[in-house]
């Protein structure tokens, strides 16, 4: 009986220690999988851990965006002992409006959610107040937040982030990849309570690339101050500013009014002061664009510099359409004064010469109807029309700056294929990215480095006797070109008095370091021409930039005169100029197409004799340490062309003394005292 006893009790030990072991096989081996992911998924959590985002630097390694970390507040609306009472608890502590907080926490409650924002960057004294109440339920946590160490500086090109701190504008945006890098894992082991036990590493992430712009922060600090200043002293809606390195590409300074402080949020949906007016925002470029239709013409025909161009008094009929040179006109004159006066007359009958399939052809080279390429979203890439959408006097139009728009940016890579011997070269405006210099895209011939250096020339016309004279700077030589498009009114059908004023421009003359180009949009009366608007503008932002550059000055200083007699003096050289009867014809403003006026002009008088012929080949006297008034009694009686700038004694001529002339050539004379 005893034996059967102890059988049993075996038996049952046997069984059940046949049953554990079957659950352990069971549990430990066959299953073991799936009770280790339920296991994790109760204890163990996944936690993102953001990486720091990548500064903005310029290109000297100055910071225009940084990450900082901030610390903010949440709760647990599920978990809160008495929500009226916390709220208001909270409320005290972090100076906010009590109802308005209960009111989101209560809404959090009723859907029963266990997450809620109380307040995001919060400061250090009331981070360590609420620490101080040691209450669990008040959780503070380390973030990350985007900050902008220089408020408006440069606020279009850097554009912001949104609270996740995604790029929503500008180089935030474009290069919002780089800059955010690689979120790290963190793998966190809790008990029971949701407390953590053990924390490892689950991914290791990558931080944010460091971009470095080609921008300058000192040029597109007096960029900014420049523009702002004319857009309020003209009356005008908007403006924009670029400067570039015309070898390069390399945007030095890049500004647009109305501006934004990207550290605070929009002011409202439609915020205009983000816009950015530089690349974003097209317009009709009026008289700048003659540069194009010249540059065209001295390539693809037989006209140059001095051939006579027939203005019609400044008044042309084409079809049904009657096109002014405001204030009379020009008769048969040179192309480079066409260029220097802003005739729009010369201008069309430049363009009708060249023809509208090269016209078409040569605008596309230019870079005009198509994106650049700068990496800033919202680039507009203007408007051209297609060669069989052309009406029968748009090549009139276009030869003056009508019937196309163009972006300030646009301008500027126009104005660069002038400056830097023929080569259209795209606009950067980064530097280096993590480190690595980016790679500049290769430059493509546009037109010959004949055509430059004659449309260089003909620029400096319009600086030394034409409608820019405004953007004459010191120490430099300068060539430009303005433009006061009228805007047009597409509900009434007609050209409107309000103006798109505006200046491109470079420095030095012979070997350009620098291109500008300023426009002001929606000026008014003949204070918003571009010469009396715009080429002042460029005046301060090249002199500033030639500065930073450390460019050496390629003429000598004027010293402005400042007793009686020196006025005096000043005065009978410029009646000398007058009487001796120069070349140049009455300087006339634009008015239906484009409005440029100089600032001052000296008629020629109706008794003035014209000068001697130009010899075939003639030997350039030396002017050096002449006054004006020598020089231009010595030129009239050999029959050569002066081109003077400054007053007092001449210290530097160009071609030098002793060069052959050749006919129709000039010879500039710098004089100061």
């Amino acid at each position: 009986m005893v034996d059967r006893r102890l059988a049993w009790v075996a038996g049952l030990v046997f069984v059940w220690g046949a049953a554990i072991f079957y659950n352990l096989i069971k549990l430990q081996i066959v299953h073991h999988q799936d009770y280790v992911q339920k296991a994790r998924a109760r204890q163990e959590h996944l936690i993102d851990i953001p990486a720091a985002r990548g500064p903005i630097l310029d290109r000297s390694g100055r910071p225009l965006a940084l990450s900082l970390d901030t610390q903010s507040v949440t709760v647990d609306p599920l978990k809160l002992p008495d929500l009226k009472l916390n709220s208001s608890l909270l409320a005290n502590q972090l100076h906010l409006d009590e109802a308005e907080l209960y009111s989101r926490i209560q809404a959090t409650f009723d859907s029963h959610r266990g997450f809620a924002w109380v307040k995001r960057d919060i400061t250090p004294q009331e981070a360590q107040n609420l620490r101080g109440l040691n209450l669990d339920w008040i959780h503070i946590q380390t973030e990350s937040h985007r900050h902008y160490p220089k408020g408006t500086l440069a606020a279009h090109v850097l554009g912001g982030v949104d609270f996740a701190e995604f790029g929503n504008a500008g180089i935030e945006k474009a290069l919002d990849a780089e800059l955010r890098g690689e979120r790290s894992q963190a793998r966190l082991l809790t008990d029971a309570h949701h407390r953590g036990i053990d924390q490892q590493l689950a991914s290791e992430g990558r931080a944010g690339a460091t971009i470095t712009l080609t921008i300058d922060e000192r040029l597109q600090f007096v960029a900014e101050r420049e523009i702002a200043a004319a857009v309020e002293a003209h009356g005008a809606v908007s403006g924009s500013v670029v400067v570039m390195n015309p070898y390069d590409g390399q945007v030095l300074a890049l500004a647009s009014y109305p501006t934004y402080d990207p550290n605070e949020p929009p002011a409202s949906v439609n915020d205009r002061g983000r816009e950015n007016h530089a690349t974003g925002v097209s317009f009709e470029p009026g008289s700048v664009f003659k540069v194009i239709t010249l540059s065209a013409a001295l390539e693809t025909t037989s006209l140059g510099p001095e051939s006579m161009i027939n203005c019609h008094g400044g008044v042309l009929t084409l079809f049904t359409r009657t096109i002014h040179d405001s204030h009379g006109g020009m008769g048969i004159v040179h192309m480079w004064e066409v260029l220097a006066h802003s005739s729009n007359i010369g201008a069309i009958e430049i363009g009708l010469q060249v023809g509208r399939e090269k016209m078409y052809e040569y605008v596309r080279r230019f870079g005009f109807g198509q994106k650049s390429g700068i990496p800033l979203p919202g680039e507009d890439k203007g408007r051209l029309r297609r060669l069989p959408l052309w009406g029968a006097t748009s090549l009139a139009s276009i030869s003056m700056g009508q019937e196309i728009s163009v972006t300030t940016l646009q301008l500027a890579q126009a104005a660069s294929v002038v400056a830097n011997g023929g080569l259209l070269v795209k606009p950067r405006l980064v530097l280096k990215a993590a480190g690595q210099t980016t790679a500049p895209a290769p430059p493509v011939r546009v037109i010959q480095p004949e055509t430059s250096i004659k449309m260089r020339q003909m620029m400096e016309g319009v600086v030394l006797v034409g409608t820019g004279k405004g953007a004459k700077l010191e120490g430099y030589t300068a060539g430009g070109k303005t433009g006061s498009a009228q805007i047009y009114d597409y509900a009434g059908h007609h050209y409107t008095h309000t103006y798109n004023g505006s200046f491109m421009g470079f420095a030095p003359l012979t070997n350009p370091a620098v291109v500008v180009v300023v426009t002001l949009n929606g000026t008014h009366g003949q204070a918003g021409f571009g010469g009396a608007a715009a080429a002042p503008v460029f005046r301060a932002v090249a002199t500033e930039a030639l500065r930073i550059l450390d460019v050496p000055k390629d003429l000598p200083e004027v010293q402005r005169a400042t007793s009686t007699l020196s006025a005096k003096n000043e005065a009978i050289d410029d009646l000398a100029i007058a009487d001796l009867g120069s070349k140049q014809p009455n300087i006339l403003e634009d008015r239906q197409d484009d409005d440029d006026r100089p600032a001052a002009a000296a008629p020629v008088p109706a008794t003035a004799k014209p000068a001697a012929p130009v010899p075939a080949q003639s030997a350039v006297p030396n002017f050096r340490g002449m006054t004006l008034r020598a020089v231009l009694s010595e030129a009239a009686a050999r029959g050569l062309t002066i081109q003077p700038d400054g007053s007092g004694i001449a210290r530097v001529q160009d071609p030098p003394a002793g060069t052959v002339l050749h006919a129709g050539e000039r010879i500039r004379v710098q004089f100061a005292r």
